[in-house]
């Protein structure tokens, strides 16, 4: 059983990680890590004494080679897997104005479409994240 819950805030210290839902042009941007063969969110891990932000900002250049962009919060959310203790992330959306030549990181590939992906790979989270936004109105 996995349970993804919104929250309006939350202490600063219990926000783990930072996901980003970004879009270029108009158009989806999503990450495919080179060892699975799904598609997701670019996000990831804060690092010991990172700002939130930071930890946004620098894992949608890591993961997209994102140069130029504009990132604004949607919202802290969190993941409850049946017998773990909830771990909570920050939500943030982000306009991508150009991108760097290559990719640096564990990311494969990134895609740029105008339709969702079929294989996500968190199946039971990423589509709610991606109906809180528009809730939010931010789609």
């Amino acid at each position: 059983m996995l349970e993804v819950k919104f929250y309006e805030t939350i202490q600063d210290e219990k926000l783990g990680f930072a996901v980003i839902l970004a879009k270029t042009q108009g158009k989806w941007v999503f990450c495919r890590h080179r060892e699975r063969n799904t598609y997701e969110f670019p996000g990831g891990h804060r690092e010991e004494g990172e700002a939130i932000l930071n930890t946004a900002k620098r894992e949608l250049y890591e993961e997209t080679g994102a140069l130029i962009f504009n990132i604004q919060p949607i919202g802290v959310y969190s993941v409850v897997r049946e017998g773990e203790e909830e771990s909570f992330g920050m939500f943030y959306y982000a306009e991508i104005e150009e991108f760097e030549k290559e990719l640096h990181s564990e990311i494969e590939e990134i895609i740029i479409t105008e339709e969702l992906p079929e294989s996500w790979t968190y199946p039971l989270i990423q589509p709610k994240l991606l109906e809180y936004a528009i809730d939010k109105g931010f789609l």
